[in-house]
């Protein structure tokens, strides 16, 4: 559908939908650029106060995984006035605020519409030097892929709806999916780190593919390096699964399948995120040195999961078995 918009041909604009990366960058001058990005969903959890603080940890996502300090937001809200009453949106924006406050990048207006379902998010513009971006576009075979959430979130946030969960049994995997990339993307600029996604709705190989696809390389995923939410996999072999999985397994590119690989991983690698880590792809040399960012930034976790290679296009996921 993207390909009935305009042609993009300003010079200023440093990044585009083009390579399908996390946000838009607009150069101001040679020190400034502007980072643009939004993104908003439905509930993912019952309590409307985590509901906006997962939103807005999502939404400013994007801005960290391009290497952008968040500026200021505007909030966008979908919701069924006649079913769901203010006082739960209230609520919702209370969340959002106190997540957005703690990021430095104030809320300062936005936009509301009547809808059959309720809707939050932010749209947010944050500010990059040009030269120190992160994109989708600057791996290298060689690089070292580092992850700093667990997986997981989409299939127990699903178990959540289907009532096989309580909500106090994701504790963990909210603590994941309100902690801010902030951190993880300072590491990364200190480190030298110059490409880079958040892992969100297209899953763990979803966006790793658009890393490759925009970088011109191939990957290597060692399936059993790559850390999952606790009871994450045991959900996944009782075929809990969100609907984007499927979806996400179907858009995916040249993927060779490890023979120890299960429809378990499958399901765990494609698993749509809210709210995921940075996927972080880094010359060898200089990974300890992100390693010690990351552990100074208390990033949940730190995890060496594969590495970029030569083999233009194409991801092999070796076994996931554990």
């Amino acid at each position: 559908m993207l390909r009935r918009l305009p042609p993009v041909r300003d010079a200023r604009i440093l990044v585009d939908a083009a390579t399908r990366d996390d946000a838009a960058v607009f150069r101001l001058d040679d020190d400034r650029a502007l980072v643009a990005t939004t993104d908003f969903f439905a509930p993912v959890v019952d309590d409307p106060f985590t509901w906006g603080r997962i939103a807005a940890a999502n939404a400013l996502s994007d801005c960290y995984a391009m290497g952008a300090t968040p500026l200021f937001a505007l909030s966008l809200v979908g919701w069924p006035r006649d079913v769901v009453p203010f006082s739960v949106l209230e609520e919702v924006i209370a969340g959002l605020g106190e997540v957005a406050s703690a990021a430095g990048c104030p809320i300062v207006g936005g936009h509301s519409i009547d809808s059959p379902e309720p809707h939050v998010g932010l749209a947010v513009v944050g500010e990059a030097h040009p030269d120190r971006l992160l994109t989708n576009a600057a791996a290298c075979p060689g690089d070292l892929l580092v992850l700093t959430k667990p997986v997981g979130t989409g299939i127990l946030t699903t178990a959540l709806k289907r009532e096989l969960l309580l909500e106090s049994d994701l504790t963990e995997a909210i603590t994941v999916m309100t902690t801010l990339n902030q951190g993880a993307m300072e590491a990364a600029l200190a480190a030298g780190v110059r490409s880079a996604t958040d892992v969100t709705g297209f899953g763990l190989l979803g966006h790793l593919a658009n890393m490759v696809a925009a970088s011109g390389v191939g990957a290597r995923i060692r399936g059993s390096d790559v850390p999952l939410l606790p009871g994450a996999r045991s959900l996944a072999e009782q075929g809990v699964a969100p609907g984007g999985t499927s979806r996400n397994l179907d858009a995916l590119g040249e993927v060779r399948w490890g023979s120890g690989t299960t429809r378990t991983d499958q399901l765990l690698f494609a698993d749509p995120q809210t709210s995921g880590g940075l996927l972080l792809a880094i010359a060898p040399e200089r990974l300890e040195r992100l390693l010690a960012g990351l552990e100074q930034a208390g990033t949940p976790c730190a995890a060496v999961v594969g590495e970029i290679t030569a083999t233009k296009g194409t991801i092999i996921v070796e076994t996931g078995g554990r």
